[in-house]
């Protein structure tokens, strides 16, 4: 019987002679590890000081970001930044830390892989592919294009895409927006019929990577029904593709009467699902409800918090995990330096999410999925690697953690690297089966690190209750902003300028007010004028104001009304 080309791959790792590891950091780079796996710090700082064209962080730094990495057979590593191009990394002393890095590329994304000697990569619409010369750091030549023109919007718009053991691409399409409606993430959204949106968004398009620069429609309808899922890969043990869809946002802001914080924060699913040809998943209708283990209709298309989807209709996910932990790489795990428990297994790195504020954040670790002989998960999961925040007190503005695992890859030696968007550091991950000596580790790591010391914005007005039950979802409790997601509002000229702009913001969303070349932030602020009265705008724009903007003069009803009048 001849072997898929995958299971070749992964029996090659599976058999393949470990060299000696490199010595560990005593504090195992700050992470929290299973007993007798160590970890040191493959590169750091790699965005530190790096500038990014659009919006800033709460702190007024400017940051860009890295995403997902690969690992080619002789152990160099490539590594996405979103808005800039590859960082190819290599050791060539043999200390386990990278002494060589070069950037190559442009365009930004987020998706890398390496197979049969070409390194792809994916950017906001379209995927590219370069020739890599055995022993070679940096490709020559100038990249291939595979498939370009892939709609993009706003937000969601990676393109992650995975191998399966014929050669296919899959690459995923996910929706721009929260769910498909009218007024998406604004107060009473109506759903919308999705068919022809679903024809282009939402779903996995495959592709021949050895056919260049086709479009969209030279790709075959896969799946649909997603969200965005970055997380996808082939199993070549089951011959399947899994993927692990991002929940949905912002319900109580939808429909404030059937749910509150505690609802957003904890009722939404991260879903693993396997994605045979013409899986629908039942994005945007449904979502699925860790806590009563159901698939739940969505408030845009009639639900209250109790009504259910058709039985049957759309598949419950392998496993739910919590809400808001927002999936990004996954990579299953054929190597054979690590305990038999984790050959054939998933592990899933969790960047933690804005949406649960007010409520405090979670995720922020990498997940470690066991799956069966038949290539399917067990059911259940466990903490890989933990310790990323930096502290154990509860938090909650995702720019307070210290780091934020995003890219993951298994190397050739069945090490794991582990990626942190934020700063840029790299770990790798090695299993010694030897104790933590006594006195390092995370804690002691995490000793030197302090967060920012943050304060809820709440006087007890009307305003400031508004604020705390909508706008600190998305500005966090202290206006203080998510970095890429949503600004600050501390300091921000629209809360202390003109009223009228501010009222105008608040009633139709920004996009419609301030300039087109403003700074944008991934996150988009929806209208608000039909879900607050003259009296709500009114008092929310004063509290901003008296609290964020050194007191300026307050804003009257009257204002409002008069601004209302200009776009009944």
């Amino acid at each position: 019987m001849k072997l898929p080309i995958l299971a070749v791959t992964a029996l090659a790792l599976a058999t393949a002679v470990r060299a000696d590891l490199p010595a560990p950091d005593p504090d195992d780079g700050g992470l929290k590890l299973p007993p007798g796996f160590r970890a040191l710090v493959f590169a750091d700082n790699l965005m530190v000081g790096r500038d990014r064209e659009f919006g800033r962080a709460a702190n007024g730094s400017m940051s860009e970001t890295l995403r997902f990495l690969a690992v080619a057979p002789n152990g160099d590593v490539y590594a996405k930044v979103k808005r800039g191009g590859i960082l190819a990394l290599r050791d060539t002393k043999g200390t386990g830390r990278a002494d060589l890095i070069r950037e190559f590329g442009s365009g930004g994304g987020t998706g890398i892989m390496l197979r049969d000697g070409w390194l792809y990569e994916s950017s906001s619409t379209a995927v590219y592919r370069y020739r890599l010369s055995p022993g070679q750091l940096v490709p020559e030549g100038e990249p291939e294009t595979i498939v370009s023109g892939l709609p993009a919007g706003q937000d969601h718009d990676a393109k992650c895409f995975a191998f399966d053991d014929a050669g296919n691409m899959y690459v995923e399409i996910g929706s721009p927006l929260n769910v498909y409606s009218d007024g998406d993430r604004a107060f009473g959204a109506k759903g919308k019929d999705p068919t022809e949106f679903q024809k282009t968004h939402g779903g996995v398009w495959r592709f021949d990577p050895n056919k260049l620069n086709q479009t969209q429609a030279d790709g075959f309808h896969w799946s649909t029904g997603h969200r965005h899922m970055l997380a996808i890969a082939w199993n070549p043990a089951s011959r399947a593709l899994f993927g692990v869809m991002m929940g949905r946002d912002q319900m109580n802001t939808v429909d404030p009467a059937d749910y509150d914080e505690l609802d957003n924060a904890f009722r939404v699913a991260e879903e693993m699902h396997i994605l045979p040809q013409g899986a629908n998943l039942g994005w945007p209708y449904t979502y699925y409800d860790p806590i009563k283990h159901a698939r739940m209709l969505a408030p845009e298309f009639g639900g209250d918090n109790r009504k259910r989807a058709e039985p049957g209709k759309y598949p419950d996910p392998l496993i739910a995990f919590p809400a808001h932990w927002a999936p990004l790489q996954m990579s299953f795990y054929f190597g054979n330096q690590f305990p038999g428990k984790y050959r054939g297994g998933a592990f899933v790195a969790f960047h933690g999410s804005w949406n649960r504020a007010p409520m405090p954040e979670s995720g922020y670790r990498v997940c470690f999925v066991p799956f069966n002989a038949q290539g399917m998960p067990t059911g259940d999961y466990e903490t890989f690697a933990d310790g990323f925040v930096g502290f154990d007190h509860e938090f909650t503005n995702p720019n307070d953690a210290r780091f934020r695992p995003g890219g993951l890859a298994v190397g050739p030696d069945g090490s794991l690297y582990i990626g942190d968007t934020e700063k840029g550091r790299i770990w790798r991950v090695i299993y010694t089966g030897k104790k933590l000596p006594s006195g390092t580790g995370a804690a002691a790591s995490a000793a030197a690190y302090q967060p920012p010391q943050r304060h809820p914005i709440d006087d007890g007005s009307h305003g400031g209750k508004i604020f705390s039950q909508i706008c600190a979802a998305c500005h966090m409790p202290d206006a203080s902003g998510v970095s890429n997601m949503q600004p600050p509002l501390i300091g921000d000229p629209i809360v202390a300028g003109d009223p009228a702009v501010l009222i105008d913001v608040i009633l139709r969303g920004p996009a419609a007010v301030l300039p087109p070349n403003r700074p944008k932030y991934a996150n988009v602020m929806p209208p608000f004028g039909a879900a607050f009265s003259d009296q709500d705008v009114a008092d929310l724009a004063s509290f901003l104001r008296k609290t964020l903007a050194n007191g300026a003069a307050p804003v009257t009803s009257a204002q409002v009304a008069a601004v209302r009048a200009l776009h009944p």
